[in-house]
């Protein structure tokens, strides 16, 4: 009964047409032999690929003869390869399994593509499916994690995730299919032996043929997500706004909604924040202008009705020495060009542009952001003194935008708060002869 339905899911699903080949992922364990005796049983054209990841000693060894040996005996192409998987764990720094599975995947698919198999094959079954959903449950990966493993995604098929372990085993006695245990699969050293040891059999106490029962939802779970993902889209659509290279929410939209918890945390993980602080982030909501939450990348900033969504800007470029001009540097955000140029006829009233007289510029000149405890004398004010930080928050500036705001220091006086004014002691005189004109423009992304 068992290869009838195989046999029969597989020309259901049109897994693979008869003319595209396939490559089977074979560890020798009882998952993956049992899935090659399917194969060969069926008659559907088949390779077998092995990876030694050199980590059990003679056990990794024994494993590789028994799926060559199976590949021979039965006359089925073989690829195999060795990892030396402790050095590249070390290397890449990452969890044994995680390097392991991307040696793993990385030389599978680049088999694929060197001998032209159209599809890479894997013995995940209904069990494995069942783990996978409880580990993405339990790290609150939310509604996409209850889709569980897909039958097939991109170039890789699952073919047997409607067979239960029981039914594996029970197919490899049935037919004598040689394979071989795995003794680290009876510990619980790594999290998914650990719900398949401790937890799915208790859950299978207190609720009979749970595996079943999970799997049966898998399917409804993956189509309520599509219903979800396309809300979740139209939410996106009204609720964020790019603005250069930042985003905008508007505080009081997103108040009215009704799933607002679901609803953020779809608009911000994306941001790499955490399920852990959606509440803070809620809470940003009703806060005081400038108060903000961090990811590694990202920043949400409350500024007035709007959350902001903008990136963490590195700090290694705050300070930049100007020799002569003219120049030109860029900050990343920003690109300033420096000349040296007869007084203008008229002086610009663009911002973006200052001219200074050129007496009263001695170089070198220098480049920074804007600190705490910095003044100048705005021009237009009759030499009144008045602090940059006061100057931005009468502008309204928003905390985000307030980081990328650069000055221009001669001899250890603001010259230009770059951008928006020029200090009124090296404006434009009727005896000025010469003006350094300095220009800002945002760097497209």
């Amino acid at each position: 009964m068992i290869l009838q339905h195989f046999r029969e899911n597989w020309q259901k699903k049109m897994f693979a047409l008869p003319t595209q080949t396939v490559l089977l992922a074979v560890s020798g364990g009882v998952d993956s032999m049992v899935m090659a005796h399917l194969f060969l049983s069926c008659n559907i054209p088949f390779a077998i690929a092995h990876c030694n990841f050199q980590l059990r000693g003679t056990e990794a060894e024994l494993d590789e003869s028994l799926v060559r040996d199976w590949a021979v005996r039965n006359d089925i192409a073989f690829h195999n390869v060795r990892f030396d998987t402790k050095q590249k764990t070390e290397e890449w720094k990452k969890g044994v399994q995680e390097t392991a599975r991307i040696l793993r995947y990385e030389w599978l698919d680049m088999i694929c593509r060197e001998h032209g198999y159209d599809y890479l094959v894997t013995a995940h079954h209904a069990n494995d499916n069942v783990e996978t959903l409880l580990m993405n449950l339990f790290k609150g990966t939310g509604i996409s994690g209850l889709h569980g493993i897909r039958e097939k995604h991109g170039n890789i098929i699952r073919p047997m995730l409607w067979m239960q372990k029981a039914d594996v085993l029970d197919y490899a006695k049935a037919h004598d299919i040689p394979y071989r245990d795995d003794a680290s699969n009876s510990t619980d050293v790594y999290l998914r032996n650990a719900i398949r040891n401790r937890i799915v059999p208790v859950l299978d106490e207190f609720f009979p043929n749970v595996v079943s029962h999970i799997n049966e939802s898998i399917p409804r779970f993956a189509q309520a997500e599509i219903l979800y993902q396309k809300a979740i889209a139209e939410e996106r659509k009204q609720l964020l706004e790019k603005r250069g290279q930042d985003y905008y929410i508007p505080v009081l939209k997103l108040k009215k909604k009704e799933a607002r918890e679901a609803i953020c945390y779809e608009l911000f993980t994306p941001f790499g924040f955490s399920a852990a602080q959606l509440p803070h982030i809620i809470q940003l909501i009703d806060s005081e202008s400038g108060r903000y939450i961090s990811s590694d990348t990202h920043r949400v900033i409350k500024n007035r009705d709007f959350l902001v969504i903008t990136g963490v800007q590195a700090q290694a470029a705050d300070m930049i020495v100007i020799e002569a001009a003219p120049c030109t540097v860029d900050t990343g955000k920003y690109r300033f060009t420096f000349s040296v140029e007869d007084r203008p006829a008229e002086i610009p009233a663009d911002p973006s542009v200052a001219c200074l007289d050129m007496k009263n510029i001695e170089f070198p000149i220098l480049l920074r952001k804007w600190r705490t405890g910095d003044y100048f004398y705005p021009l237009g004010m009759g030499m009144k003194k008045k602090k940059v930080s006061r100057d931005l928050i009468d502008r309204k500036l928003p905390l985000h935008e307030k980081e990328h705001v650069w000055v221009l220091e001669c001899n250890k006086r603001i010259a230009w708060l770059a951008g928006m004014r020029p200090d009124e002691r090296f404006k434009i005189k009727g005896s000025t002869k010469q003006a350094l004109v300095c220009r800002i423009n945002s760097i497209p992304e």
